[in-house]
């Protein structure tokens, strides 16, 4: 099932972006809340990080989920995200997704 429609399933409204640029131009144009960003840690043009710093200095109370294919103690070690912030190894099961969203969203 695609990650879509595992959290429109849970009742959450998405905004989908194919790049880091244009979820930035989503959520300059955007009018209501943004409450989470889920974001890969690794994209071809800019870098997950990259993307919540920009998002977070238009947006300063989105919650930002990380997650990556690649194995936690890989992306930590090599710089691409910083130890302490909210991670989701890829792949994982629509209710581990659900499950996370909400732990972010409480915190």
């Amino acid at each position: 099932m695609p990650r879509r429609a595992i959290l429109e399933t849970s009742g959450y409204r998405v905004l989908q972006a194919a790049s880091a640029e244009e979820a930035i131009n989503t959520a300059q144009r955007y009018e209501q809340p943004i409450h989470l960003l889920l974001t890969d840690v690794v994209m071809p043009s800019m870098s997950g990080s990259h993307l919540a710093s920009r998002i977070q200095a238009l947006r300063s109370d989105v919650k930002v989920l990380f997650m990556s294919g690649y194995a936690d103690e890989t992306v930590f070690q090599h710089g691409d995200l910083e130890q302490g912030r909210l991670f989701l190894q890829k792949p994982f099961t629509p209710a581990a997704l659900a499950r996370k969203l909400r732990e972010v969203l409480r915190t």
